[in-house]
């Protein structure tokens, strides 16, 4: 369901339960904002090799929107704010598909 703002809310599945709720305009953005909760590796080229499958169900929907994920430590950027920590979490995700419920 779209919000005012155009956002839609997206429900993570781990095990068959929803366990956590993330916003975005589109799955992406919500699976990229998930994926950065995953443990980070040292590296992006490590973590691309141990990615994680994470599931998004579009609330409102039956859509679940499946992505392999990955996290990695990196610096921040030179022109970041100062508040910004000198280390940040970066993550990608790849989009395997849609699966609907048949709940």
């Amino acid at each position: 369901m779209v919000r005012e703002d155009g956002k839609r809310n997206f429900a993570l599945r781990e095990n068959g339960e929803e366990t956590s709720v993330f916003s975005g305009n589109t799955p992406r953005q919500a699976a990229l904002k998930a994926a950065r909760r995953l443990n980070a590796e040292s590296s992006e080229e490590e973590a691309k090799e141990n990615s994680e499958e994470v599931r998004l169900r579009e609330k409102g929907t039956d859509k679940v929107h499946k992505y392999d994920a990955w996290s990695w430590e990196d610096e921040a950027p030179e022109d970041s704010p100062d508040w910004m920590p000198d280390e940040i979490t970066e993550a990608n995700v790849s989009k395997k598909g849609i699966l609907h419920l048949e709940e």
